[in-house]
């Protein structure tokens, strides 16, 4: 059982049909590992045990019956700790939370359990679910398997250092501002953030609110994109108030193979300039795209204003997010934005601006949004997918000092605010569209670094398959060392 724990979802779902293994030891290896791993890496930061081992058994007695509960019968897998589990801990990483125990699960959950999952345990997350690093108070702090004095990322990053470690068989994220895709990129991962609304998010909010957020979507973080396609056709469809009279029906993949593909490609942009090594990373797979005979463009672009598209989103999604704000903090952003000192560019700027807008400002982008998305559906009648990079560097030091809109990291020698990174997340996110990032190469220190590819509103099928085909021919999954 060496590289059991490397291995794909789909191929683990399978050798549990086909009888090579059975739930439960497949499930009693998994748990060695977070055993013996976890410790130095606090990914997974709550397990029931005894439930996991419970539905594994009867995972096995039902294959004896000739029972199939579905693709992922007896899978063990992990979730984000913000979906409500019911009987374990939802708190996202808020002390005031730490005894919230839902008696329900989230729609996502659900359906995973439907087709035949076990999920045994929950990963870290950030408080409020709002950094690229993954620490909080309740459980302390995530580290990543390529080098543990660094970031996994987040808010999913409990999730992807997971997946790398080989400490679980799937898991389920949660993407607003790079959730997803930021820690798949920094672990050497893959996941998929669905076109917006595809999947829903009922039973990952907070206590008390119903209402579906904006911007915000819930999808699979893998180890391969094969995982990807079977997590998304599990979990996507209509919630329960549209299912009476609505079906979801993805397209297939646009393409069938890497020769076939029209890409465009982008390696930077002023707003969120990228290290050299991670464009030259992707140039690199931009070369390979080309010599495997697609069709590539370094020019081809939306016609959209790439600085107004990260200020707009910026607004929107601390307007998406501004419920969560406490009344100190609301009178805080109005001193914020009543300062003329204060860049009117800057991040908190735009942050209180976003918190404190009204229903008329906010109507007015909205329809400035729906703008852009006429020019990237535009765009995409020509080009297939958009390549670009999930975050400006590969994965940085833990930096848990003051507020995150303060923070710095490197870029090309140069000191540049870590939320500017927050462009990538935010171009293709703002405007619905689905994206996924999948292991590209490694930096010159070894470290991963990821792709991100961009399709149509409504074609996350094209995307994933994208990256199941530059994971085959060009750069797939490698794990770091030291968790044969």
């Amino acid at each position: 059982m060496s590289q059991l724990h490397f291995a794909s979802a789909t191929e683990l779902a399978s050798k549990i049909k086909r009888r090579e293994i059975s739930a439960a030891e497949l499930l009693d290896h998994f748990l060695g590992r977070v055993e013996k791993y976890n410790p130095r890496l606090n990914a997974i930061i709550w397990m029931d045990v005894e439930g996991a081992r419970a539905r594994a058994k009867a995972a096995d007695e039902a294959l004896a019956r000739g029972e199939d509960w579905g693709p992922l019968h007896g899978l063990p897998m992990t979730i984000k700790e913000s979906f409500n589990l019911a009987g374990s801990p939802t708190t996202w990483g808020r002390p005031e939370l730490k005894d919230n125990i839902p008696d329900s699960n989230a729609v996502l959950v659900d359906r995973l359990l439907a087709a035949g999952a076990n999920i045994f345990g929950k990963t870290n997350v950030p408080i409020n679910l709002a950094d690229w690093q993954s620490f909080n108070e309740i459980y302390g702090t995530t580290n990543n398997p390529w080098d543990l004095s660094l970031t996994p990322g987040g808010s999913s990053g409990g999730s992807a250092a997971a997946l790398a470690a080989g400490l679980t068989g799937l898991d389920a994220g949660s993407d607003i501002g790079g959730s997803i895709r930021n820690p798949a990129h920094y672990c050497g991962v893959f996941g998929h953030k669905p076109t917006y609304g595809i999947v829903p998010g009922d039973g990952q909010a907070l206590p008390g609110v119903f209402s579906r957020p904006d911007i915000a979507v819930v999808g699979p973080l893998a180890r391969s994109a094969e995982d990807l396609a079977l997590s998304l056709d599990i979990v996507a469809g209509p919630d329960h108030f549209a299912a009476a009279g609505w079906r979801l029906q993805l397209p297939p993949p646009r393409r069938k193979a890497l020769k076939d593909f029209k890409v465009a490609v982008m390696l930077s942009d002023p707003a969120a300039e990228v290290e050299q090594s991670y464009q030259d990373c992707l140039q690199g797979v931009a070369d390979a795209l080309a010599r495997a005979g697609a069709t590539v463009s370094d020019t081809a672009r939306p016609d959209i204003d790439t600085a107004r598209a990260f200020e707009l989103f910026i607004l929107l999604l601390r307007a998406a997010t501004s419920r969560r704000a406490t009344e100190e903090q609301q009178d805080y952003f109005r001193q914020v934005a009543a300062d003329t000192k204060i860049d009117g560019d800057s991040y908190l700027s735009r942050m209180a601006r976003g918190v404190l807008l009204q229903h008329r400002d906010w109507l007015g982008l909205d329809n400035e949004r729906a703008i852009m998305r006429h020019a990237w559906s535009e765009f995409f009648q020509d080009w297939d997918i958009l390549l670009c990079p999930a975050a400006v560097s590969a994965a940085w030091p833990h930096d848990q000092a003051g507020e995150r809109h303060d923070r710095t990291i490197t870029v090309n020698g140069q000191q540049q605010y870590g939320v500017d990174q927050m462009f990538w997340a935010g171009y293709p996110n703002m405007v619905y569209l689905p994206s996924t990032v999948a292991p590209a190469g490694q930096s010159p220190e070894g470290l991963p670094l990821g792709l991100q590819a961009v399709a149509a509103e409504g074609e996350d099928k094209t995307a994933i398959e994208f990256c199941r085909l530059t994971a085959s021919e060009i750069f797939g999954f490698q794990a770091p060392p030291g968790y044969e």
